[in-house]
């Protein structure tokens, strides 16, 4: 199967103050040396500040790819160091953008992450990279990484070998969801769930009940 290597592992490294209700962020994290544990909310000795928005279960842990901040440090004239983007793991290799959803990544020798759902950029990270128009330009880019759940609990550390373990056929990505899921992708995902070939994260039934309204709405004002 198709495989990367895992370039570092990223957690929190101090907390900063936000304006929005939360009251601070967790994006500051920075790469740690030596093993790390992974747990069913993510990594040991993580945070995420908002659960509702970067965290919990299904967004338990976030990936980026080295060749996407490749892309960023040609735009941005800057290096892009492992953890700026908040990311957890930094990733050679795979298209992480681009992952399948419901795809698992083997990591090391045991520890185990699905494929869930694509970042959406937020003013916190917009304030946090001091770029102008931070969210509008991440978004059209189209470089978002991705979250994963735990599959089984282990220990990374940088260097680990990350191996796609399996695919689902559905094929649709986590890049296709964040820049807007068709409908034959929207039924694609929702028979791969009902034949239990994947359980589909609350983010993105979301997503396809948000589809699903705007086709009835669509359907409906067609036949007036």
């Amino acid at each position: 199967m198709t495989s990367g290597t895992l370039l570092a592992v990223c957690r929190v490294h101090q907390l900063l103050p936000t304006t929005d209700s939360t009251g601070v962020t967790a994006i500051d994290k920075r790469p740690v040396v030596g093993p790390v544990k992974v747990h069913g909310l993510g990594l040991n000795g993580d945070i995420q500040a908002s659960r509702k928005h970067h965290g919990g279960v299904s967004k338990a842990i976030y990936a980026y790819s080295q060749d996407d901040a490749d892309y960023w440090a040609a735009e941005l004239g800057t290096d892009i160091q492992p953890g700026l983007f908040g990311e957890n793991l930094r990733i050679a290799g795979l298209p992480v953008s681009e992952a399948v959803i419901g795809e698992r990544w083997q990591i090391g020798d045991g520890t185990v992450l699905e494929v869930t759902c694509p970042r959406t950029p937020c003013r916190n990270f917009a304030a946090w990279m001091k770029q102008p128009s931070w969210v509008r330009r991440f978004a059209a880019a189209g470089r978002v990484g991705t979250y994963l759940r735990v599959v089984r609990n282990g220990s990374i550390s940088a260097g680990d070998p990350v191996t796609v373990i399996r695919r689902p056929d559905h094929g649709v990505t986590s890049g296709d969801v964040f820049r807007g899921a068709s409908a034959e992708q929207a039924r694609l995902l929702a028979d791969a769930e009902a034949s239990g070939d994947l359980a589909l994260s609350p983010e993105i039934q979301k997503v396809l009940r948000t589809l699903k309204i705007r086709q009835d709405q669509e359907s409906v004002a067609a036949t007036r």
